[in-house]
């Protein structure tokens, strides 16, 4: 049920959330991966100099600032209305749903 997406999904979950609007991922189930519990999805990490540079050439920090530029987030599945894939609609509880949309049952 957690989504491993590009970095900012969480955030535009979080605002549906507040206002009451429902989220959904669209995503092909080649993406869905049986994983149990956040802790053990891996987050790409890009270069810090992504954020501390303008086009890698304009130093826009500091020297010596620390940085953390993940490439994705993470949404918990509370946040998440329904996973959409090629071969149905996922919903809660999804480590159900989707093992039944992948053929694992």
């Amino acid at each position: 049920g957690h989504v491993a997406n590009k970095i900012g999904t969480y955030n535009l979950a979080l605002a549906a959330n507040a206002s009451r609007r429902p989220f959904y991922v669209a995503a092909p189930t080649s993406t869905v991966q049986p994983v149990e519990g956040e802790e053990h999805i891996v987050i790409e990490e890009r270069s810090p100099d992504e954020v501390r540079t303008v086009l890698g050439k304009l130093t826009i920090t500091v020297e010596g600032v620390e940085a953390f530029n993940p490439a994705f987030d993470v949404t918990p599945p509370e946040l998440v209305t329904a996973i959409i894939t090629e071969k149905g609609v996922a919903r809660s509880p999804y480590t159900r749903s989707l093992r039944e949309i992948l053929g694992l049952t």
